[in-house]
């Protein structure tokens, strides 16, 4: 994308927006396309990561709920993600400072100027792509039929949450290692910043099975945070946390048209269900619905929104209600 305009004025001169798709695009005899699905990652995530047996094959082959020979399912890296731009490219901290705004207007772009799509049957994401999905719907709100916001919360992202963001970023911009960015080693406080997201987003009904004794738990971690190290970049890490900053769908969810379908799970550090923030949101989408899904040994906390196995029934009855599906 050429001299694309960030929402604080930045211009780069080229975006690069990494996608896969999967299966063919349909029309019908007016010309709109009704067998697109867009699915949107997590925060460090990208979107070749739903490509795995426990996501790609629960719903896109043969027969099953979004098969990829019926549907054209769209996968993109967001901005400072994956393969797409992103401070690490070589800019570093000179990199325009995104939003979830700007994300999902490249999101948008690329749908409609590269792959030629004008409307979408579902849009489904994960954690931060659940939030960017509650976007969506209110900024396209005639775009798609339906939309699956996981993991996520249709408000500002505030108290823990938002505190976790602000340790995992003071962290690193306060390390002297960092050096304003232009580090030539990633800094030690990158460390402490992973472990932060890791006690955030794991399950520990599912840890304690996994790591029972005392030399198990330290042998689990130690091998997470050492992979995590090899494959994280400072710059790239703190950017993709600062960037929910400007998220904020709440005063205008009665302008939502498609059918929502919103699904947390009770174990979810991050969205908790204590505090009641989407039953209460919920009632005010016009074609709302809230599933809590309880915890059980299958639960992962946080990262139960890429285990469709144990979500997936609601999806199915949720498509089923979406016309021309």
């Amino acid at each position: 994308m050429h001299n694309f305009r960030f929402t604080d004025g930045s211009v780069l001169p080229n975006l690069r927006i990494h996608y896969t798709t999967l299966g063919r695009l349909r029309k019908d005899a007016s010309g709109t396309v009704r067998n697109a699905v867009l699915i949107l990652h997590g925060t460090t995530g990208n979107g070749r990561g739903f490509l795995t047996p426990t996501f790609a094959g629960e719903l896109f082959g043969p027969g099953q709920l979004l098969d990829s020979s019926t549907h054209f399912i769209i996968l993109p890296d967001g901005i400072g993600t994956g393969a797409s731009s992103k401070p690490s490219d070589g800019l570093r901290a000179r990199f325009p400072h995104y939003g979830y705004t700007d994300m999902v207007a490249a999101q948008y772009q690329l749908l409609t100027e590269e792959l030629g799509v004008n409307h979408l049957l579902l849009v489904l994401g994960t954690s931060m792509g659940g939030m960017q999905s509650w976007m969506w719907a209110e900024q396209y709100p005639d775009f798609m039929s339906g939309v699956v916001p996981l993991a996520s919360a249709p408000t500002q992202i505030a108290g823990r949450n938002r505190m976790m963001r602000r340790l995992i970023s003071q962290s690193i911009r306060t390390d002297p290692e960092w050096r304003g960015g232009d580090y030539t080693a990633q800094p030690q406080s990158l460390f402490g910043a992973l472990e932060m997201l890791y006690m955030m987003t794991s399950s520990p009904l599912y840890l304690q099975k996994a790591a029972p004794t005392r030399d198990s738990a330290d042998a689990y971690i130690d091998s997470w945070i050492r992979a995590r190290m090899r494959t994280t970049d400072a710059n790239d890490f703190i950017y993709q946390f600062e960037a929910s900053s400007d998220y904020e769908p709440a005063p205008g969810l009665e302008k939502i048209h498609a059918q929502v379908l919103a699904i947390n799970s009770a174990d979810d550090l991050v969205n908790p269900p204590e505090l009641g923030i989407v039953e209460r949101l919920i009632k005010r989408v016009p074609r709302g619905r809230f599933v809590l899904l309880p915890i059980s040994e299958k639960t992962r906390g946080h990262g139960t929104h890429s285990l469709p196995a144990i979500w997936k029934r609601y999806l199915a009855e949720f498509l089923a209600t979406l016309p021309g599906n």
